[in-house]
């Protein structure tokens, strides 16, 4: 028999048992009658507290089997995985993707969700869940179940950069390394690489030669990344030099770009079209 214990700050605890499913999210209580579920599982919701207007109705499933837990990310919310398990090295770390199912460890897993919770209006922070899977000694706590709300809103859209745009087309170059899985790159892009490389992409770069304007538009990535609370830029991190490689993680890791807008564009550039791919008008000149 497992036990499974879900925590966080601000989020209230539940306990689990084996043959019980916890549906998180910020407002999961509606997907709980859905028709293809297990019968057999006793299902229940936990409703994150001040969940971000982005964050989906149901973000992560967790099932308790006889001898695993499993979580399941049903949200197109980006989010981390990371425990502790018998193995060399004795850590993973992975990202959660819609529709990915993970074994969970004994122990503690936490579950980072990036820009998860609203501080103020506008303003996200990530919010961090624990679950802690142990072999109990003594018999379960019944399960707390929150009230159920039957008027939450529906999923907004995640903070994003306007797609073809001149910061959309900078995130795009500073986060390269990490869309195409090199995440050991030894430096982050400089200015004039990243102007060369939207000059390569587009034909035209805007006003990307004068290196203020790319500093500029890093800016509007980070704080769209990091949200306006957490933004390296207004916490005391110093030029744009020394949180340009956080930026571009973060910017690949909340999807602001993703691996397919770059072969987007790296195909327009061999077909030799450059600037949208979708729509290339006089306008995009400017």
């Amino acid at each position: 028999m497992l036990r499974v214990t879900l925590r966080g700050v601000g989020v209230p605890t539940v306990v689990l048992g084996t043959g019980e499913t916890l549906l998180v999210g910020r407002d999961p209580h509606p997907a709980l009658a859905d028709a293809d579920a297990d019968a057999q599982l006793v299902r229940t919701g936990l409703t994150l507290p001040r969940a971000a207007p982005h964050v989906s109705r149901v973000v992560g499933e967790i099932a308790v089997g006889e001898e695993v837990v499993r979580l399941r990310w049903r949200g197109a919310t980006e989010a981390q995985l990371s425990s502790l398990f018998d193995a060399p090295g004795g850590a993973r770390r992975v990202a959660l993707t819609q529709g990915m199912t993970a074994l969970l460890d004994e122990g503690e897993n936490h579950v980072l969700l990036l820009r998860g919770r609203q501080s103020a209006p506008g303003q996200y922070t990530d919010l961090v869940l624990v679950v802690d899977v142990e072999v109990p000694q003594e018999p379960q706590a019944d399960a707390w179940q929150p009230p159920e709300d039957l008027e939450g809103a529906p999923t907004a859209p995640a903070p994003r950069l306007e797609r073809w745009s001149r910061e959309w087309y900078v995130a795009l170059a500073l986060a390269e390394p990490w869309l195409v899985g090199s995440d050991d790159y030894p430096r982050p892009a400089s200015n004039r690489e990243i102007y060369e490389r939207i000059l390569a992409w587009r034909g035209h770069a805007w006003n990307l030669e004068r290196s203020q304007r790319v500093d500029d538009a890093i800016r509007v990535v980070a704080r769209t990344a990091f949200g306006p609370a957490d933004d390296p830029f207004t916490q005391g991190a110093g030029r744009v030099q020394n949180v340009r490689f956080a930026v571009g993680r973060r910017a690949a890791e909340t999807r602001l770009v993703t691996p397919d807008d770059l072969r987007v564009v790296e195909a327009a550039r061999a077909r030799g079209e450059g600037l949208n791919p979708e729509r290339s008008t006089p306008g995009d000149l400017v």
